[in-house]
């Protein structure tokens, strides 16, 4: 017997690709999301997208809605009940409705993109998130992102960049934007859009506007790739990490925006050496890193930091447990040597 061969184990640990897209569609305030599946997918989510929020301070609930799939749809098709569920919730006076699909929906074959094509009096998009065959999180954050992408009209360019991909669901998602935000303005650089997060739907219009688009990770580079040809917009790969890091990030964002980044690095050199002289206390010391399951970046920022602050890296010394995402900017740094003290004062 020949069996078929099974996703990549990278598959098995990336996370759900409805999730992915969820985090991305939920933060458009005035939409709602349809999913179409069964009760169960969307229970799980919405529990999950809630304790999220409630963990950053956000007290809103996500506005989900699912078609509810029971064995007679999934026998004899769910294409009645999406348009059903549609139809109720393009009623209900928001600006547009996304509808993202469940791993049922693609085995029992529902064509939902003739479903969406039809007339609802407001725009109804699609994202396929199904991610049963090999999908991650990932591939749902994608493809929401470009999804909405294809709703904005061409615009002239304006002066501003556009922040691509925030991880929503992060613990940090507040400050690392309010870091990228700083650094911006020390090059009086305003933001266009932040591509999504707490967005109005009629804001997307403007995305074509920017002059960079900055994403928050490598991940998202195909988002960029698309938007590129689309909107005609280059990209920077990723949020500036640690303190090398966030001097590049100066000088490629200030070079692409036609600035003079030198005052900007001055600066932020001076603000790195006060952070070394806060926790001057940590030399000396010994650290164990202990690096997450697949590292981005984390450990050789976190090897940068120690070698300035002259804490030796040794595997007797005490563990320190490097984040999966590297200290975004001189601020991350600043928080991560607070994480360092306090373990090393455990």
């Amino acid at each position: 017997m020949i069996l078929k061969t099974s996703p990549a184990n990278i598959s098995r640990i990336g996370g759900c690709t409805l999730t992915g897209a969820l985090s991305v569609t939920t933060h458009i305030r005035d939409a709602v999301t349809v999913v179409h599946g069964p009760k169960g997918c969307t229970h799980h989510n919405f529990s999950l997208l809630h304790a999220t929020s409630l963990d950053n301070d956000d007290i809103r609930l996500p506005d989900l809605v699912s078609t509810g799939l029971l064995e007679q749809d999934i026998i004899f098709g769910g294409e009645e009940a999406l348009r059903r569920t549609i139809r109720a919730v393009a009623g209900r006076g928001v600006s547009a409705v996304f509808v993202l699909t469940t791993c049922i929906v693609d085995t029992i074959g529902d064509d939902v993109a003739a479903i969406c094509g039809e007339e609802y009096g407001i725009p109804v998009i699609l994202v396929p998130t199904a991610g049963f065959l090999g999908g991650t999180f990932q591939n749902g954050v994608n493809n929401a992102l470009c999804a909405l992408a294809d709703t904005a009209p061409s615009c002239e360019k304006g002066n501003g960049v556009n922040i691509i991909g925030e991880r929503n669901l992060e613990y940090e998602a507040g400050e690392n934007f309010a870091e990228v935000e700083r650094l911006l303005m020390a090059l009086g650089i305003p933001i266009n859009i932040r591509f999504v997060h707490e967005l109005d739907f009629r804001l997307i219009a403007d995305l074509g506007a920017a002059r960079l688009n900055i994403l928050r990770d490598p991940s998202l580079v195909p988002v960029g790739e698309y938007l590129q040809k689309r909107t005609g917009t280059p990209f920077v790969t990723s949020f500036p990490s640690g303190f090398s890091g966030t001097l590049s990030f100066l000088e490629e964002v200030a070079a692409v925006c036609n600035r003079d980044s030198r005052e900007a690095i001055a600066a932020e050199c001076l603000a790195q050496e006060s952070i070394l002289a806060e926790f001057s206390d940590l030399a000396g010391t010994t650290v164990a890193f202990e690096p997450p399951l697949f590292d981005c970046g984390g450990i050789e920022v976190s090897r940068e930091v120690a070698d300035r602050l002259r804490v030796e890296v040794a595997e007797t010394g005490c563990g320190i447990r490097v984040p999966v995402d590297p200290a975004t900017g001189t601020g991350g740094v600043r928080r991560m040597l607070h994480r360092w003290r306090c373990a090393l004062r455990a």
